[in-house]
């Protein structure tokens, strides 16, 4: 899928997947949603949850600080682009005393957060030039598409995969 270049693709694509990757959280079966993934580092559902909501923070953070002129450090204050397995095992360490229902209002204040940033800014303040602090040519809108469309359509993704392997025989 190609990238929104403006303001209104961004937007709508935007609701568009947190509004997909809500009708997959609302189908979790209760069961599954803090059983541990093995060959995921035992991530739970609860835990995608929370990474996403965490995630569109850190994007925020890096557009205020490179706004302001201050450094970014990406992706998170101590850790490397190639250090993301510890970052996010250091991530749920820190989130678990995340509950489910804590977890998906968590998500949905960030998502509203990053649907509010963009309705703020225009089509220039989004893809008119990349964004100071993020380190390479990406845009302000492509740094948020990452951090919540992208985002959510791979974690409903991956959950839907889970669901699935939860029902077969086995």
């Amino acid at each position: 899928m190609p990238a929104a270049t403006t303001k209104k693709d961004l937007s709508a694509i935007t609701a568009s997947e947190f509004a997909k990757f809500e009708r997959v959280l609302d189908s979790v079966p209760e069961a599954l949603r803090l059983k541990p993934d093995p060959g995921a580092d035992d991530t739970t559902l609860k835990d995608i949850a929370g990474h996403r909501a965490h995630w569109i923070a850190l994007f925020l953070d890096w557009y205020a600080r490179g706004q302001a002129g201050e450094p970014v450090e990406m992706p998170a204050p101590g850790y490397k682009w190639n250090e993301l397995r510890r970052f996010n095992a250091d991530l749920r360490a820190a989130q678990a005393g995340l509950d489910w229902d804590a977890a998906r209002t968590l998500l949905r204040d960030n998502h509203a957060r990053l649907m509010d940033f963009i309705a703020a800014r225009d089509d220039a303040a989004l893809y008119g030039a990349p964004m100071p602090g993020g380190g390479n040519a990406w845009t302000p809108g492509r740094w948020a598409e990452a951090a919540g469309a992208s985002h959510y359509r791979s974690a409903a993704k991956y959950i839907r995969a889970r669901l699935k392997a939860a029902k077969a025989p086995g």
